[in-house]
């Protein structure tokens, strides 16, 4: 939807899912094994920021289905930082395909990953939002097809970050750590000189009196926080008075995230029509006409008014008002023209008061 925005470091994963995709995609085309360090320098050139393996693990977190890694040897690196005998992560992108040759990866299955990606990035929020919209007092809840923009007030930039899913790692390698594993291991290569001092030198380790490794820092213990005051605003307000209040907030919060686009597009043109109402009948008494053509009337309603609207926008607003106003406002089709014609003998102020209310009736629902 497109009130429904997502943070800003959720709108860099998904660019840099976007750039992964393309370099990935690349590589897979043309049969050539994608490791991490190739594409982590190919998204690094497209995004100009850092790409690390914690971003390869968020974005496995966000579409486990979109990859399979594994940790192999043995790869043609065509650099010199890497040798073929060490380990590195590869991606190979899953694309259905059950046996036979993997498919290339085209256009449009980019084009499809990219909208999963994002889908699955806007459930995360709405979870976010679900669980802000029942911590309310009073608790709300909106059905997710229902859902058009967030609440006023949830903080979409604060929504936490994507813990990153586990990726392969190299395997273990066996590392000698005390001076027994040594002498276990080699004790046929040394000399009986060397097997004695290390022997002394693994029994002075297990004495209790020989130097200890010195044990973890522990963290200070941050300061308790103080209870928050209650608000001394309120004092002396009758508990049904905010309750009616609350439920009013309520409601009209509910009806802003379950707007339909065409909705608000209604209520931006009701919030301006008591204005244009004004100007149009200061046209009619300008122009000492009983009847102008919609043509006419757009244009001198565009030319009169401070925000820039264009003639089929304000065309769109004088329909409107013939609709909430038809004993105010008539429109008379004579041929290829349409006619409007106005009661410029009418209160003024009460049509204004008359469009203003309907503006506010129909902004809670």
């Amino acid at each position: 939807a497109p009130g429904l925005v997502l943070p800003y470091k959720y709108q860099v994963l998904a660019e840099m899912f976007r750039s992964m995709d393309t370099i990935v995609g690349l590589l897979h085309n043309r049969s050539e094994t994608a490791t991490f360090a190739k594409v982590q320098q190919g998204v690094q050139d497209m995004m100009r920021k850092r790409f690390e393996e914690r971003n390869v693990g968020q974005i496995k977190a966000v579409y486990p289905g979109s990859y399979r890694f594994r940790q192999e040897r043995n790869v043609p690196t065509f650099t010199d930082g890497a040798k073929r005998s060490q380990y590195q992560l590869t991606i190979e992108p899953l694309l259905g395909q059950d046996a036979g040759p993997a498919p290339p990866l085209t256009a449009t299955c980019l084009l499809q990953r990219r909208q999963v990606f994002s889908q699955n990035l806007l459930r995360r929020v709405q979870e976010h939002h679900k669980a802000f919209l029942a911590s309310l007092d009073p608790p709300m809840a909106v059905p997710e097809e229902q859902l058009k923009r967030w609440h006023p007030r949830f903080r979409v930039d604060e929504v936490p970050d994507i813990e990153p899913a586990e990726l392969p790692q190299p395997p273990a390698v066996e590392t000698l750590t005390t001076a027994q594993e040594v002498l276990a291991r080699a004790r046929s290569l040394m000399s009986p000189r060397m097997e004695r001092a290390l022997s002394d030198l693994a029994s002075r380790s297990k004495e209790p009196g020989g130097p200890a490794s010195p044990g973890p820092a522990l963290p200070a213990t941050p300061p308790a926080t103080p209870p928050a005051a209650p608000p001394s605003a309120l004092k002396g307000v009758s508990q049904s008075l905010l309750e009616r209040i609350r439920a009013k907030e309520v409601q009209k919060q509910l009806a802003q995230m379950t707007r339909r686009p065409e909705q608000e597009q209604r209520l931006q043109r009701l919030e301006r029509l008591p204005e244009l109402a004004r100007v149009l009948r200061g046209v009619f008494v300008s122009e000492r006409k009983p009847a102008l053509t919609m043509q006419v009337a757009c244009a001198r309603l565009v030319g009169s008014c401070c925000a820039a609207t264009s003639p089929g926008e304000m065309e769109q607003c004088v329909l409107l008002l013939s609709e909430l106003l038809p004993d105010w406002l008539r429109l008379h089709r004579v041929r290829t023209d349409t006619y409007i014609k106005l009661d410029k003998d009418a209160d003024l102020a009460s049509i204004m008061a008359r469009l203003a209310h309907q503006a506010r009736i129909e902004a809670v629902l």
